[in-house]
This record gives structure tokens, C-alpha cells and sequence, in this order.
């Protein structure tokens, strides 16, 4: 289903008619809960009502936010279920390992609020790689905020958001990288058991706290990469996604490297894995053209066309390029986007309109900024 096919605006328990939803974010003061206020300040059908932090509690939204301006100049408030209560949309911008029991609180008290969690806490399936990768006790599986995942069976990912009211949205360099290889994956035109992504990620992708190795003077004029050798905890979200795209496979294997540049945001995740026999650049085109090509968010570029982090900054988009390199043998796919954006809080806003009914567009643009 095209974007433009997105159903008409429906009344629903979370959206009753005559007034805009009422929306929490929790998290306010970082990027991705930023992010989140930004976009959902321009949503028509919604009206910022809370803000909650930490060690921000007690300030005002101008102190921590000054380029956001929804009318009011809110005082960000201690997290509880106290302050969350009453809201139709809650979303969770906490560190990995800290949403699971508030939003168990939360839908206990309500069960027609709409949770959207941008942590990690929700999006696994499996127990066990949770317990490998983030050393917790697993918080349980909510439906998967990535609409334009294509499924092996079953209804698309798009339908299965549809009246969700528990809502996990993928991580930043998973999105980018699933999306890049999940229909070369499904059509056989690559080898799955040599899979490796190299990505340049934006340091906003690191968080707002700060750290010495995150100061203009340290990262500056450098690249440092991090998660290596296998350890970064978006490969068990990338490999459980490529299994719901193409089916069970346990011979998949992933080798994934992110590195922080200095820019602020994007993330440019260069794929690569080898080819079958006599694949061309056209086919995997026409693979990716396949599952993405009546996609609103995602674009695929033409042959010799390629995306760069600048195209997509602002923007709810992923702009995705390929080529095969008929001497090596190998396939190249680079994707784009904004990881504060189509990497976090648009992929939110994106499932959030579905689970609703509104518009899957509502509140969104593909158009990037620039310079």
C-alpha cells in the first residue's frame, strides 16, 4: 500500500472526534525525544501537552529547546505515571532498559494509550539475544514500527501497525540497513552469509549527554568507530528483520561497523555483500524497486545515481542506490537517511498516524534541508 492509498482519517478510542490527541514525550530533553517534539509540534492532529526529563526536570522547554515553539513555554516535569496519565499518545525517549516498567504501568492504568517506544526495550523477539547484547531481563515484544519492512508471509508490516497501541521503533542504523538489503535478501541476488555494512553516522546518533570523547575538540576533523568485532546491538534487530523480509535462514551472518563522523546528523550505511552468478546493477534495482517503489519515504535511485547524508537531513526519507562490481564480484547498496528523522522520531510519528488511522504522511515531509 502506497502512501497515498493511507486510510482516511477514523475516529478511534485514542482519538475521539471534536479534539486533537493529547501527547507525553518522555525524554524531552535529548535528541530523539527532541526530535520527536519537533515533528510532533507541526502535526495538525496533535497537541504537545507534556514534557518530562531527568536531571532537565524543573526547566523550561525555552532553557533546553529554544528552536521549538508550541505556544507555550511548558516546564519539563519528574517522570510518573502520575503526570503520563490521561494522555492518548505516550513516547518514550529513555535509555535502553528503562521504558519497560513505565510503560507497564502505564498500559495497565490504560489500556487505549498509544506507548511509542524509541528505546531498544521493546524490539527483539528473541529473549535470549537480548540477555546477549543489552545483559537485561527482556521487556517483552511489541509490534515493529518500520511500515515499509516487506514480510516473507503473512500481512504487511504496515497492516500489522494498524490499531497497535504498543508501538517499537527500530533502531537508526537498523532501519537503514534492513531497508538496503532486505529485498536483495528476499530475491537470492546476493550471498547472506557474508553480509557486511559500514556506516557513517552523525554524532547525534550518540546522544546529548556529555562525554569527553563527544567535544568538538575530540571528535572534530576525525572518524572514530565503535561497536566492533560484532558487538553493536543493532545486529540481532537487522538479522531478525532480514528473517521476517526472507524467510528463517540460520547460515545469515553480518559483519557491522558504525562510525561516528563529524557532522550532526545522517547516517550513510554502505552494504556489501557478494552476488549470485550473472546478477547485474539492474537487477538489484528492480529488486529494490519491487518492495520500495510505491513507498512514499523511500526512494531508489537510478543506475550510477547514489544518496548522500545532506539529501535526506530533515526529512521522513530513505534514498537507497546500487551497483554491482563485475570485477570484485560484489554488491554495493548505500542508503540514506536522517537517523534523527526516518531513524527515530519520523519512523514514529510514520507508525503512530497507522496505528491511528490517519494519513500515514500526517505531519511529515520527504523534502531535505539545504545547505
Amino acid at each position: 500500500m502506497s502512501a497515498e492509498s493511507a486510510p482516511a482519517v477514523v475516529p478511534t478510542p485514542a482519538a475521539p472526534a471534536g479534539r486533537r490527541l493529547r501527547a507525553a514525550i518522555v525524554g524531552a530533553s535529548g535528541y530523539a525525544g527532541g526530535e520527536a517534539l519537533r515533528l510532533l509540534s507541526q502535526h495538525p492532529l496533535v497537541e504537545v501537552t507534556t514534557l518530562t526529563a531527568h536531571s532537565s526536570a524543573g526547566r523550561h522547554l525555552s532553557e533546553i529547546a529554544p528552536h521549538i515553539d508550541l505556544g507555550a513555554d511548558l516546564v519539563l516535569q519528574e517522570t510518573t505515571v502520575e503526570v503520563l496519565r490521561g494522555h492518548d499518545v505516550v513516547v518514550l525517549a529513555l535509555p535502553h532498559g528503562e521504558s519497560g516498567r513505565i510503560s507497564a504501568a502505564l498500559r495497565a492504568e490504560d489500556p487505549d494509550v498509544l506507548v511509542l517506544d524509541l528505546g531498544a526495550d521493546h524490539r527483539l523477539e528473541s529473549a535470549e539475544d537480548w540477555a546477549e547484547y543489552y545483559g537485561t531481563e527482556h521487556a517483552g515484544t511489541w509490534t515493529y514500527g518500520m511500515p515499509e519492512l516487506p514480510l516473507a508471509t503473512g500481512p504487511s508490516q504496515r497492516e500489522l501497525l494498524a490499531g497497535a497501541r504498543e508501538i517499537a521503533v527500530p533502531g537508526c542504523n537498523a532501519t537503514a540497513v534492513s531497508l538496503a538489503l532486505a529485498p536483495l535478501v528476499r530475491a537470492g541476488l546476493v550471498d547472506a552469509t557474508a553480509l557486511s555494512a559500514v556506516l557513517p553516522v552523525g554524532y547525534s546518533g550518540a546522544g546529548r549527554s556529555p562525554k569527553q570523547h563527544l567535544l568538538l575538540t575530540e571528535a572534530g576533523g576525525g572518524a572514530r568507530p565503535y561497536g566492533v568485532g560484532g558487538t553493536h546491538r543493532h545486529i540481532p534487530e537487522i538479522l531478525q528483520n532480514l528473517r521476517r523480509a526472507a524467510g528463517e535462514d540460520p547460515s545469515r551472518r553480518l559483519t557491522f561497523t558504525p562510525v561516528l563522523v563529524p557532522f550532526s546528523r545522517g547516517i550513510l550505511a554502505v552494504c556489501t555483500a557478494p552476488v549470485a552468478e550473472g546478477t547485474t546493477t539492474p537487477d538489484l534495482l528492480a529488486a529494490l524497486d519491487g518492495d520500495y517503489g510505491s513507498e512514499h519515504f523511500v526512494t531508489v535511485l537510478p543506475e550510477g545515481v547514489v544518496p548522500a547524508t545532506q539529501e535526506v537531513v530533515g526529512a521522513n526519507t530513505l534514498r537507497v542506490g546500487a551497483a554491482v562490481d563485475r570485477r570484485s564480484g560484489q554488491a554495493t547498496v548505500i542508503a540514506a537517511i536522517d537517523n534523527l528523522v526516518k531513524g527515530t522520531a519520523g519512523a514514529a510519528i510514520q507508525s503512530m498516524n497507522l496505528a491511528l488511522g490517519l494519513p500515514e504522511t500526517t505531519g511529515l515531509v520527504r523534502t531535505a534541508l539545504a545547505p
